[in-house]
């Protein structure tokens, strides 16, 4: 069954490693074989990958789209996840969902799954601002 793809005026995607734009009015394409595909929404580029999950994502979309590096990217995939589950255990059930996915060779589906690991890293990060704040406000002496 090919895949459907709205491609809106503007849209980029990315298909087996080529960037495709559209130049033109709203279209749709379809896709008949296997192919790595991206939308221009899931790819998140080296100089936005600046938190540890990210970097994670971004090492998996990596893998997917250029199969000559596989390897080579899996490897640091697997580097950076160890140590993010060495710094924040509490996401082991969502790493062990995209291990699972990569094992089975299910790149995009591992790259969704990092998806749920990055608001994972948010909601700790934000909770651990809150908690820097409140702190912060404690150590403030009330003069008033």
């Amino acid at each position: 069954m090919p895949l459907s793809i709205d491609f809106k005026a503007g849209d980029k995607i990315i298909i087996n490693g080529a960037v495709i734009e559209n130049l033109g009015s709203n279209s749709k394409i379809s896709v008949h074989n296997q192919a790595a595909i991206l939308r221009g929404k899931e790819v998140l580029s080296a100089e936005d990958s600046t938190t540890p999950a990210s970097r994670i994502y971004f090492a998996l979309q990596c893998a997917y789209i250029f199969p000559q590096n596989r390897g080579d990217y899996i490897e640091s995939y697997a580097n950076l996840l160890a140590e993010y589950l060495e710094a924040c255990p509490s996401a082991k059930s969502i790493a062990d969902g995209i291990q699972a996915a990569v094992d089975q060779g299910q790149l995009y589906k591992a790259l969704k799954t990092t998806q749920d690991l990055i608001i994972h890293e948010a909601e700790i990060l934000s909770n651990l601002q809150q908690e820097l704040d409140e702190a912060a406000h404690e150590d403030v002496p009330n003069e008033l």
